[in-house]
């Protein structure tokens, strides 16, 4: 391909790509969702083929690129008229924290495990779930998250803690992840497995893997969450 002809699909593609962009709107940049995301790459692709591949004609190109625009503003204005349509086109938003319990089911239809749950978390200054009364996983990907209120007075079943020890601990410590103790974190606390499973039974837990999370907060007490009842 003659360098003049590379200039020339070069500088199409750029201006035309541009123009599609902003005619598209700047949801495709600011909420990234599943939908925009495989709309993005597409039209990329497209652009980059235009831009480099001889054996695709500039009008062909040209083509494809509106084309797939177009495509991406119809889809857009029946996602916004149509709640249906957009559940389909970008999914929903899931609870995966509610009332300070986390929701084994929603996370797997999300596809997030506990530390990718701490991991959105933090991005949020909040390294403790029992910090959290409800977290909602958007459809763009980001966590919305609303704190426990300081001020409302909490009994120890709303919080899930049981007091067992005075100690204080720089940070809270995952001990039990996905109905498995994390032995690691034990050690660091310098803690036993025995000593665990009897903090456990004092809150009529007989076994780890009744347990999908558990946590030890800076002031020694302990977070559980349960496994969910596999029949709701």
């Amino acid at each position: 391909m003659p360098v003049s002809d590379l200039i020339l699909r070069l500088i199409i593609a750029f201006l035309t790509l541009l123009a599609l962009t902003r005619i598209m709107g700047r949801k495709e940049i600011s909420q990234m969702t599943f939908f925009n995301f495989v709309s993005a790459i597409s039209i990329g692709t497209i652009g980059a083929s235009l831009a480099i591949d001889s054996n695709l004609s500039i009008r062909n190109g040209l083509i494809a690129l509106i084309s797939w625009a177009v495509f991406t503003i119809i889809l857009g204005l029946i996602d916004i008229r149509s709640k249906k349509a957009r559940v389909v086109i970008e999914g929903q938003p899931r609870i995966l924290i509610k009332n300070g319990e986390v929701m084994e089911n929603e996370m797997r239809k999300a596809r997030l495990d506990i530390d990718a749950l701490k991991a959105l978390l933090r991005e949020k200054n909040i390294f403790s779930i029992l910090d959290v009364d409800y977290a909602i996983f958007e459809t763009d990907g980001k966590l919305s998250v609303m704190k426990k209120e300081l001020k409302k007075p909490l009994t120890r079943n709303d919080m899930n803690i049981q007091p067992f020890k005075t100690n204080i601990y720089p940070i809270e410590t995952a001990v039990i992840s996905d109905g498995k103790i994390v032995t690691s974190n034990l050690e660091k606390l310098k803690i036993d497995k025995q000593w665990l499973e009897e903090q456990l039974q004092s809150y009529d837990i007989h076994s780890v893997s009744e347990v999908f999370y558990a946590e030890l907060q800076k002031d020694g007490t302990l977070y559980i969450d349960k496994k969910d009842d596999p029949l709701h």
